[in-house]
């Protein structure tokens, strides 16, 4: 399926003083509203995400794990939160956050307005409700500079034509053990193991993985 997406501002404009040609504008306070697509560019950047449509309505997944569901609209999303802290959320902001149905209490679930919503906040709302359900290991990766999450998951994913660009021709690899240098010693090694784990470190140059190590 094919989405086409509008994008959304706000626009306040002030004005400071009138002059010969009038009003003159002073300021510019613009505010992109966050919407599902925003979401999605999040979400399905995190390694083993992927998107399916269940009973009309899109939803975000690792492996049988439900992430992040929007409404069939589009203008709200569901997403893994702590039910410790549901409560907390909703009354520190109800005009942005709120319940899931009564059937889905029993879920570790929240849900909000994606228009409520900053970009920064709804990336670590998604990247932590993304968390919920991957191993431990791989937590970190959001943080580390891209394209290194990019480039595990392709790892993960044996896609070693999308791996091949994201590296450096001159990459050095440390991996525990082992040390290797150069773009094709790298790929020829991990097709012949398993995947490793992430990297803790990485350097990149001109867009590319420079270094990586753990």
């Amino acid at each position: 399926m094919t989405r086409t997406a509008c994008p959304q501002t706000f626009v306040h404009r002030t004005y400071a003083s009138l002059d010969g040609d009038g009003l003159s504008p002073a300021v510019d306070n613009v505010r992109s509203v966050v919407t599902s697509d925003d979401v999605r560019a999040v979400g399905l950047a995190l390694p083993r995400a992927y998107e399916r449509m269940v009973n009309h309505r899109w939803k975000l997944r690792v492996g049988q794990i439900v992430f992040v569901a929007f409404s069939r609209d589009e203008t709200e999303m569901g997403f893994g939160f702590p039910k410790t802290e549901r409560d907390g959320l909703v009354e520190s902001d109800p005009e942005t956050f709120f319940l899931p149905p009564t059937s889905d209490l029993r879920y570790q679930w929240v849900c909000a307005h994606l228009d409520r919503l900053d970009h920064d906040e709804m990336r670590e709302l998604v990247t932590d409700a993304w968390r919920m359900c991957t191993p431990k290991m791989l937590h970190d990766l959001p943080e580390l500079p891209p394209p290194a999450a990019r480039a595990w998951a392709a790892i993960d994913r044996g896609e070693w034509g999308e791996l091949r660009p994201l590296l450096h021709p001159y990459v050095h690899w440390h991996d525990g053990a082992v040390a290797l240098r150069g773009r094709i010693q790298v790929l020829e090694h991990l097709q012949q193991v398993p995947t490793p784990r992430p990297p803790t470190a990485v350097e990149v140059r001109d867009g590319q993985l420079y270094r990586w190590s753990r």
